[in-house]
C-alpha cells in the first residue's frame, strides 16, 4: 500500500491534514484551513489538498466535512464548477495540420469572455437561445421557479442564456492528446451567472442568521457563517446548491456537444466518443458516509475520489493534465486536488509574467497570445508534476494528456 502523504497539524479545532509534501501552503491560506478547524460542527478533521491556496471564505483546495451545519463560502458562488473530457475515436493524424481554424470554431460556437458588464448585450451568453439550450432549460426551469419564489433575490439576470457558455478566467475547452496520440476533448466551467447569484444570495442570507442570533461575534471570520440542518433556509440552500449543479452538469454537456461537432466538420466526419468519459464537480455538497457517520462533504476546489471513480486534474494552460482514478483514501474524505493551484494572485501574474515568457510557455500549442491571458499563464500555477506526485496516495494516474488547442478567455 502507498505510504500516506499527509501531514498532520493540531489546531484549536479539529485537527488539519495537508498533503503538503511538495511545497509549504501559503499563510493565508494556512489560517484559512485553521479558521474552519475551529467550527463546532466539523467532523473528525479538515483536508488540505496539494493545490491549496487562499480562497474568499474557505480555502480552495479544502475538504470540509460537517454534520448539522453547511458554510455556504465554503461552496462559494462558482456552484457545481467541474470538468468533462470526452476521449474521442480520433488519433492526432486525422487532425489538419495547422489547428488555428479549428480553434476558431470552437470560440464562434461556444460564446465565452465578458462584456456588457455582464449585460443583455453580454458576449459571452446567447443572444438568442438554440433548440437544444431552450429544451434544457425547460426541463431545469420549474425547479428554478420553486427556488426563486421562495427567495425572489436568488434571482439571476443571466440564466437560459447562459447554458453551453464557457464563461472567463480559468474556465477554458481543450482539444488534447494522450500517450497514444487519442484526441480528447476536456472543458471546464460551471453553473455561469445563475449559480454565482445563488452562492452570493445564500452568502449573504447565511450572514443574516449569525447576526439575527448572535453567533456572528463568535465567528473567526465572518465569510464563515453557516445555515443550521433542519432548518427551511438549510433546506432551500441544499435544493438551490443542487440545482446548480445539475446546471453546470448541463452546461458542460451542451459544450461538449458543440465541441465535437466542430471537430466532426473538421475531419469530415461525425466524431464518436471512446470508452472513457469523465464529468466532475469540484464546488459542491454532497451527503455521504465518513468514519461511520453521514455527514455534509464540501468540496471547495477537490474533486471526489472514492475507489474506482474517474476525476480529471488539469495543470494549466500549457502543462497538460491527467485522468486519474480514486483510491478511495478515507483520510482525505476520499477526494483529491482539482488542478495544480495558483502561486501568484491575477494582479501579480499580470506584472510578473511577459508576453516573451507567455509565448516560450505556450510553444507548439494553439492558443490566444495575448496580454489578456497572462494571469492564466503557466507560470501562474504550482507544478502539475509535484502536485501529482503529493497525492499518490489519493488517486492514480489513468491517462497523460498535453493540449494542442485551448480556447480561455
Amino acid at each position: 500500500m502507498t505510504k500516506q502523504k499527509y501531514s498532520y497539524h493540531e489546531t484549536e479545532g479539529v485537527p488539519l491534514k495537508l498533503w503538503d509534501s511538495h511545497d509549504a501552503f501559503e499563510d493565508g491560506a494556512m489560517q484559512q484551513l485553521r479558521n474552519v478547524a475551529k467550527l463546532p460542527f466539523i467532523h473528525k478533521h479538515v483536508a488540505g489538498m496539494p493545490d491549496v491556496h487562499w480562497g474568499m471564505g474557505a480555502t480552495i483546495g479544502s475538504v470540509i466535512a460537517t454534520k448539522g451545519a453547511i458554510v455556504p463560502a465554503a461552496v462559494g458562488v462558482d456552484i457545481g464548477c467541474g470538468m468533462m473530457a470526452h476521449q474521442t475515436t480520433l488519433t492526432a493524424s486525422d487532425l489538419p495540420d495547422n489547428l488555428h481554424a479549428i480553434r476558431s470554431e470552437i470560440e464562434a460556437v461556444v460564446p465565452h469572455g465578458r462584456t456588457d458588464n455582464g449585460g443583455k448585450n453580454d458576449r459571452g451568453g446567447w443572444g438568442e437561445l438554440t433548440a437544444e439550450g431552450t429544451r434544457r432549460w425547460n426541463d431545469l426551469y420549474p425547479r428554478y421557479t420553486s427556488i426563486v419564489a421562495k427567495h425572489p433575490k436568488a434571482q439571476a439576470f443571466n440564466t437560459a442564456n447562459h447554458l453551453g457558455t464557457l464563461g472567463t478566467g480559468n474556465h477554458f475547452i481543450e482539444i488534447c492528446l494522450d500517450e497514444n496520440d487519442a484526441v480528447w476533448v476536456m472543458l471546464h466551467s460551471g453553473s455561469r451567472g445563475v449559480g454565482n447569484r445563488i452562492g452570493s444570495y445564500f452568502i449573504q442570507a447565511a450572514k443574516a442568521e449569525m447576526e439575527r442570533y448572535h453567533i456572528d461575534k463568535f465567528l473567526p471570520d465572518k465569510d464563515l457563517a453557516y445555515v443550521v440542518e433542519h432548518t427551511e433556509l438549510f433546506d432551500d440552500y441544499v435544493e438551490a446548491v443542487g440545482w446548480a449543479q445539475d446546471f453546470a452538469l448541463e452546461n458542460r454537456v451542451m459544450m461538449m456537444r458543440a465541441v465535437l461537432g466542430v471537430l466532426g466538420r473538421a475531419v469530415g466526419y461525425g466524431v464518436t466518443t471512446a470508452v472513457t468519459a469523465v464529468n466532475c464537480h469540484h464546488n459542491y455538497i454532497s451527503k455521504e458516509n465518513h468514519f461511520g457517520s453521514n455527514v455534509w462533504v464540501t468540496r471547495k476546489g477537490a474533486v471526489r475520489a472514492r475507489t474506482g471513480d474517474l476525476g480529471i486534474i488539469p495543470g494549466s494552460m500549457g502543462t497538460g493534465s491527467f485522468i486519474v482514478e480514486g483510491l478511495g483514501n478515507e483520510q482525505s474524505f476520499c477526494s483529491c486536488s482539482h488542478g495544480a493551484g495558483r502561486v501568484m494572485s491575477r494582479g501579480a501574474a499580470k506584472k510578473a509574467i511577459s508576453m516573451d515568457d507567455h509565448a516560450t510557455a505556450m510553444k507548439g500549442i494553439e492558443a490566444r497570445l495575448d496580454e489578456g491571458v497572462l494571469d492564466e499563464s503557466p507560470a501562474a500555477y504550482k507544478d502539475i508534476g509535484a502536485v501529482m506526485e503529493a497525492q499518490d496516495d489519493l488517486v492514480k494516474i489513468r491517462y497523460r494528456l498535453r493540449q494542442i488547442i485551448n480556447v480561455k478567455w
